[in-house]
């Protein structure tokens, strides 16, 4: 039997998809065994530090990757850096194929004036803060204003939104940081408005997603009638199945009886932001009405900007519009790429499945014969190497700390608090 190495560099759902497709492609003939290369020391990406807390549902993916990561097959490599601790190079010579699963954790600009002031920032370093990255502990951000703008209009917009708009108390029971469920507490924003460039009928926003705001017990949630009876005559009678599902749950909302509530979330459409104004930091958005000439503005205090994501470049592999260059998932030689580093930001986390399926099939076509060419172990020269066992005491760790405290996890939220919680 022909037994092939491959390295997947990303530990996201990307990456765990392409290790299950390699698994289910093993036949009496040819076997996998896999390394699962990952820059922090969790794995999980996006479901661990991207989800909103309050969505614990779509965390559930984690059993899968915990079912892909205990078979014999499978090594995690988790606290170790393409760039710094290993090469490009140095994986490609010791495998039969390299797979790039990072993602795209980058927020992309908007471009426009004034978007550099204190107090306006991306989703990306918004997210990954209240969701206890290593990397984003230490952000601060000003919530003392009444209102907050967010600007996007897909679900991280909305995730953002809402996080902004809750009654903090409602994020106790959940995996929240704990700096973030803190800081959100002492906030003053009263007002979350999210803001779309363009009309209802275009947003990217999911409908389950939508029909879940009126269950908010706490907030108001506001899309004006108007803005969907327009969208829906712009819409027309070809309608997509998709955007009628979104505008059906918006109509819902739009409808409803308004509540009282002392926190608002209010959508707002055909509004293109053309500049964010303030002394030394943000205190007014100009928004000019889309397709017109009328400019009006909301003041505020925090800006923050969901309107997509792009991959960092990595050395020695080659970069263009925020994405790997690829043909159908395969780069060049030995090197192959699948999620949001290979199509760039769309779908959510069951996309990557199907996306991993066909790029592992192209790569197993590929195949020679196999290579015998040393260890990884060989070349990592730090001892703080997170393995399967390290990660499941700090998963076990983290779910026995927030067990008193009714939360499903107590996230450790520093690299030498993860590294300490698995004996490293």
């Amino acid at each position: 039997m022909k037994s092939y190495k491959v390295a997947i560099v990303g530990a996201g759902p990307a990456g765990y998809f392409a290790a299950q497709a390699l698994q289910n492609l093993a036949t009496n003939e040819f076997a996998f065994s896999i390394d699962m290369i990952e820059r922090l020391p969790t794995p999980w990406g996006l479901v661990r530090s991207g989800v909103a807390p309050d969505h614990p549902k779509i965390k559930s993916v984690s059993k899968v990757f915990e079912k892909i990561a205990n078979t014999p097959e499978f090594r995690l490599f988790a606290n170790v850096e393409l760039g710094s601790d290993i090469t490009i190079d140095q994986l490609r010579e010791r495998y039969d194929a390299v797979v790039i699963a990072t993602g795209s954790p980058k927020g992309k600009n908007l471009g426009i004036p004034g978007e550099e002031l204190p107090g306006s920032l991306s989703a990306a370093t918004f997210v990954p803060w209240y969701n206890a990255h290593p990397d984003f502990k230490d952000e601060k951000f000003d919530l003392s204003s009444q209102t907050a703008v967010v600007i996007g209009a897909g679900n991280v917009a909305m995730d953002v939104a809402r996080m902004l708009a809750l009654e903090p108390s409602e994020l106790d029971p959940t995996d929240t940081a704990d700096h973030a469920i803190d800081a959100l507490k002492e906030s003053a924003i009263r007002e979350v408005v999210i803001s779309a460039r363009r009309g209802a009928e275009h947003a990217a926003f999911t409908s389950p997603e939508l029909r879940e705001l009126p269950k908010l017990e706490h907030t108001n949630v506001v899309i004006e009638p108007e803005d969907i009876s327009a969208a829906i005559v712009r819409a027309g009678d070809e309608i997509e199945k998709d955007t009628k599902s979104n505008l059906d749950a918006m109509t819902v909302i739009a409808e409803r009886e308004p509540t009282s509530h002392e926190r608002t979330m209010r959508f707002q459409f055909m509004a293109t932001p053309i500049e964010i104004k303030g002394d030394g930091k943000v205190e007014e958005v100009l928004f000019r009405r889309t397709g017109g000439d009328e400019t009006f503005s909301i003041k505020c205090g925090l800006v923050i900007t969901a309107i997509g994501y792009e991959s960092p470049s990595l050395e020695g592999i080659p970069f263009a519009h925020g994405k790997v260059v690829n043909d159908e998932g395969h780069v060049d030689g030995n090197l192959y790429v699948v999620g949001w580093a290979k199509r760039g930001p769309s779908g959510v986390i069951g996309t990557n499945k199907s996306d991993a399926a066909d790029v592992m099939k192209l790569l197993v076509s590929h195949l020679d014969s196999p290579k015998d060419s040393g260890d990884l172990t060989e070349i990592i020269t730090h001892e703080k190497v997170v393995t399967q066992l390290h990660w499941e005491q700090i998963n076990a760790a983290e779910i026995a700390a927030g067990e008193p405290l009714g939360k499903p996890r107590k996230k450790a939220v520093s690299r030498e608090e993860l590294l300490n919680l698995g004996a490293l």
